[in-house]
């Protein structure tokens, strides 16, 4: 029995060397451009959360400032501003009060006064709630 044995091609010796520098740059693409995409959706999904938490509290919060609007008599209405404490940090609010007066009748003394509400959150404030509300004040016998 005689034993032949056949030359080995440079084909079967790349064969047996692994992946190229092409594959494996493409599989590196692929990776990074997935990686790319998930940090987009973490990042986005951490300010949404900020969003949701600021929609939540801030109308709480001026609910809370304009009841207090609501039982202060009516000399003692007046812009102010501040915060709210320990409690919430960051968030601030300022109080605009402003006497609304009817075309015609000029001579009557103010009865409707208008009470606009901002409530902030952040240094650049980029977080803004808004509330405006009206009070009667009758007329003193």
């Amino acid at each position: 029995m005689t034993w032949t044995t056949k030359p080995v091609t440079a084909r079967k010796r790349y064969d047996l060397r692994g992946f190229t520098l092409l594959e494996v740059m493409i599989a590196v693409a692929i990776i990074a451009t997935a990686f790319t995409a998930v940090l987009g959706l973490q990042s986005q999904g951490v300010s949404l959360a900020s969003e949701s938490r600021f929609n939540t509290m801030a109308p709480l919060l001026a609910q809370r400032k304009m009841a207090q609007m609501e039982s202060i008599t009516p000399e003692g209405l007046s812009a102010d501003s501040g915060d709210f404490g320990e409690d919430f940090p960051g968030y601030t609010w300022q109080i605009d009060v402003q006497d609304v007066a009817f075309e015609g009748l000029s001579g009557l003394p103010d009865y409707l006064k208008r009470i606009d509400l901002r409530v902030a959150w952040g240094k650049g404030k980029l977080y803004q709630y808004h509330l405006r509300l009206y009070k009667f004040i009758p007329k003193s016998k």
